[in-house]
């Protein structure tokens, strides 16, 4: 299996499956003299790890991270920074229970990668998706505490703004209440509601989709490049990247479409002696290039596809069966989609400056 590598200059390679003994991730790329401890990772990956509370999967993972190479104890620092060398991130998976996926290894499942992952290697781990399952995204978080690391003054921040058909009311976003409820939603009216809610569609065995928004402040005018390294395409190809990921938008995005070009255009007037945009459409990125905006990015998250209501599928013998899966799985794996949205928003940004720097210094 080949394409496993994210990244130009900020190159991070995952490795590993859901149900073997580890996964995690190498970084390479990563400058070197940064301060850089399992605590920092660790902080993110605790944001995503599962079990945390009754809305995400019961499955009772640490997540602790290891880092086994790419750092050195500086004396003249009185701690660990990066060497410039790759950077070996581990993550065991201790709480595996592969006897739940016994009765679909010959079942492809509705909505997952089964079907596709045997027609194309002639093989699968049905052993919860193996390769294609969402915790590899865990490495992938590790990586991204990695990237923030060195792209200092900008602030990456994400939360849920929709569950389902149900939209929060932006009049009330507040980020400091993003960590204040287990939905990483801005607006707190909104998570007593999603409460209700999702506790109704967990109970009957179901799952619901979602939208999470990505934002990044503080990013810098001239990042991304025409005409096939742009921001925003890679940004897009980062989101659609994640498992679940079925739309991602830049900005006003297909609401954009509605607009007039009156309505769409950021204008511009000085300000303190510089341009300062009066809207922000672009979503912070203007030909490939970001603006100095937040550049600001949504997808959508289709509804977890482990479900217990029966479904209509084939067997690898093909036959006609029906097929319901156990396990310990997310009633809407949107929530823990957030921190894995920021991670990526951060190796994007890495990247790109690296890139930029390469460029034009």
């Amino acid at each position: 299996m080949s394409h496993n590598t994210f990244g130009h200059l900020f190159r991070v390679t995952t490795f590993g499956e859901s149900h073997g003994p580890a996964l995690g991730c190498i970084v390479d790329g990563c400058p070197p003299n940064i301060a850089l401890t399992a605590e920092e990772i660790q902080s993110f990956l605790d944001k995503r790890r599962p079990g945390q509370s009754r809305f995400t999967t019961q499955r009772q993972e640490p997540d602790q991270v290891k880092i086994l190479s790419g750092v050195f104890e500086d004396d003249r620092t009185g701690g660990p920074v990066t060497t410039g060398t790759p950077i070996m991130l581990m993550i065991e998976n201790v709480d595996q229970r592969s006897k739940d996926y016994a009765e679909i290894r010959d079942k492809f499942r509705p909505g997952h990668a089964d079907l596709t992952y045997q027609a194309k290697y002639g093989i699968r781990d049905y052993r919860g998706g193996g390769r294609s399952s969402a915790r590899e995204t865990a490495a992938r978080v590790a990586a991204g505490a990695v990237a923030r690391k060195i792209i200092p003054g900008v602030t990456i921040r994400g939360a849920l703004i929709q569950m389902g058909p149900h939209k929060i009311d932006r009049t009330n976003w507040d980020w400091g209440q993003v960590d204040r409820n287990p939905f990483f939603t801005p607006d707190a009216k909104a998570a007593k509601f999603f409460e209700e809610y999702l506790d109704g569609v967990r109970k009957s065995g179901s799952s619901i989709g979602a939208v999470i928004e990505v934002t990044a402040s503080g990013v810098p005018a001239g990042w991304g490049a025409p005409l096939y390294a742009k921001l925003d395409q890679d940004l897009a190809s980062a989101m659609m990247s994640i498992n679940a990921v079925k739309g991602v938008e830049i900005g006003a995005g297909f609401e954009s479409a509605a607009l007039s070009g009156e309505e769409n255009a950021d204008e511009i007037r000085m300000r303190r002696g510089k341009p300062e945009f009066l809207s922000n459409n672009a979503g912070g990125i203007l030909g490939g290039i970001s603006t100095g905006q937040d550049v600001v990015v949504r997808f959508a998250v289709k509804p977890t596809s482990s479900i217990l209501t029966t479904k209509r599928s084939v067997s690898a013998q093909g036959e006609d069966v029906d097929v319901m899966t156990k396990g310990r799985h997310d009633p809407c794996v949107g929530i823990r989609a957030v921190p894995v949205g920021e991670a990526m928003m951060a190796l994007v940004l890495a990247d790109h400056f690296l890139r930029h720097r390469g460029q034009v210094g």
